[in-house]
């Protein structure tokens, strides 16, 4: 047990899922897991530990933001002994061509500043998804059906962005979209020398404005967590 997982040994699988929303944690275990048990629910984080296709998962919230997921991944790692660890969240694209209800595979995630940035002092670490776990999920989203896109993503630490200039120069190298928390559990992967994915569901656009209506949310976002639960035992 830890200060911020209620997770006693043994609770936590080694592959683990990690939405941004607890509730969406929940929904993700009550329909894809069976036998799903809620093994910690400490400041309402919640994280619960089923099986899928006869695999140990562990699907655990980590909060918004590098700050929130920093704690988790830590503590998932470190105390718990998680080896592969998914990201599934939403994203708002930055390119023309990728769309609304489009699947993002996070190849590497730039950003300004992280709890990891400090260590680095001078350097500009580039952290990177798992190239194993890549593979898998580009293969594995084929199979549902969902169109894909693989590149650079930018972790912002802020949700309200007021830095236009820098938005139009990460689209201007291709960035595919915006979130918050996939280049701390990249960098806490190497660190750690687990694997790491985020596999990221457009839920809105920078350009064009448009947002996926709640009521349609369940069915793209049930696709990211299919792509990632493939790949983890691909």
């Amino acid at each position: 047990m830890t200060f911020h997982i209620g997770a006693k040994p043994g609770d936590i699988a080694e592959t683990v899922l990690m939405p941004g929303d607890p509730y969406r944690a929940r929904w993700a275990a009550q329909t894809f897991l069976k036998d799903a048990v809620l093994v910690n629910e400490v400041r309402g984080m919640l994280g619960y530990t089923g099986t899928w296709n006869g695999h140990r998962v562990t699907i655990q919230g980590s909060g918004m933001g590098m700050p929130s997921l920093s704690i988790y991944a830590n503590e998932l790692m470190k105390d718990y002994g998680a080896q592969t660890l998914i990201r599934i969240g939403s994203a708002g694209a930055m390119q023309p061509h990728v769309k609304i209800r489009d699947v993002v595979l996070a190849q590497t995630a730039s950003t300004c500043g992280s709890p990891s940035r400090s260590i680095f002092r001078e350097l500009h670490f580039a952290p990177c998804a798992d190239f194993g776990l890549l593979m898998a999920a580009h293969k594995a989203a084929a199979l549902v059906d969902v169109t894909t896109h693989v590149g650079g993503i930018y972790s912002s630490d802020t949700f309200y962005d007021e830095r236009p200039d820098l938005t139009d120069q990460l689209q201007r190298h291709g960035t595919l979209c915006v979130e918050m928390e996939a280049a701390e559990l990249y960098t806490l992967a190497a660190r750690y020398q687990r694997r790491a994915l985020a596999v990221l569901t457009i839920s809105d656009h920078l350009l064009t404005h448009e947002a996926l209506p709640a009521d349609q949310r369940e069915r793209s976002f049930g696709d990211m967590v299919t792509i990632a639960l493939t790949a983890a035992f691909a």
